[in-house]
C-alpha cells in the first residue's frame, strides 16, 4: 500500500538531538528495504506560488496558502505492507524527532 508521507516544521522539536537519527542512514535503509519510492526536501513556504480558478480566471498568490508555524519541508513515498509499517518506517524519521509526521494513504479513486 502507498502511504504520502508530509515531513513538517514544528514549533516544539524534540531538545535532546543525541536522540536523533542520521537522515542519511533513515533514506539508504527505506531505499535498501524498497519502502521508499521517492522523496525530497522543498524549497521554503516564501517560495511557493497558490494557484486558484474563479470563475474561469486563474489567479495567483506569491506565498504558502496559509500563514502557519508548522509547514511541510519535504516528503516520501513510502511503499509499505500496512499502516503499522508506514509508522514505524515515520517515527524512525530523524523529522519524527524535530518536526511531525503525516502519514496518508493514496486514495481510492
Amino acid at each position: 500500500m502507498k502511504y504520502m508521507m508530509f515531513v513538517c516544521s514544528d514549533p516544539e522539536p524534540e531538545t535532546d538531538e543525541s536522540r536523533v537519527p542520521d537522515i542519511e542512514v533513515w533514506v539508504a535503509e527505506n531505499d535498501a528495504a524498497g519502502r521508499r519510492v521517492t522523496g525530497n526536501v522543498l524549497a521554503p513556504p516564501s517560495a511557493a506560488t497558490t494557484v486558484r480558478v474563479r470563475g474561469g480566471e486563474t489567479m495567483l498568490t506569491d506565498g504558502p496558502f496559509t500563514e502557519t508555524k508548522e509547514v511541510i519541508v519535504g516528503f516520501d513515498i513510502l511503499e509499505c505492507a500496512d499502516l503499522d509499517e508506514a509508522i514505524a518506517v515515520a517515527a524512525a524519521h530523524p523529522m519524527a524527532h524535530g518536526g511531525r509526521i503525516e502519514l496518508r494513504p493514496y486514495a481510492d479513486l
